[in-house]
């Protein structure tokens, strides 16, 4: 058998191989995927970092208390209000629609950021 008919043949198994995973899962083209799987905002020294974030539609974000007091995450319409995170707990929300969410500490409300979903 010859050698370059062998080493073509794998390439083109491997092409369109690799053309069918990207057919079935396009993100992984565009790295995507992680992008919109989820975002963190920092909680640290009594503000929100970053303290406006930018994400696609269907991105959880996660707050994170680094600070050593309580902070209760609050948006202004009512729409999602976490419980009292102490250092170093969570909290999430998954935001399923396009639009701009300003947000504050409930129990600080001079904290404030927003989340732009697009």
């Amino acid at each position: 058998m010859n050698r370059s008919w062998l080493i073509a043949g794998s390439s083109l198994v491997l092409a369109v191989a690799m053309a069918a995973m990207l057919a079935l899962h396009p993100t992984l083209a565009t790295g995507q995927e992680d992008k919109a799987s989820g975002a963190e905002v920092k909680v640290d020294n009594f503000t929100f970092g970053p303290n406006t974030l930018t994400v696609p539609v269907n991105s959880t974000v996660t707050w994170v208390n680094k600070d050593d007091i309580p902070h209760v995450i609050a948006s202004n319409d009512g729409l999602f209000k976490s419980k009292a995170l102490d250092t170093d707990q969570k909290y999430s929300y998954t935001f399923s629609k396009a639009g701009t969410y300003p947000y504050y500490c409930s129990i600080h409300p001079k904290m404030v950021g927003r989340i732009v979903v697009q």
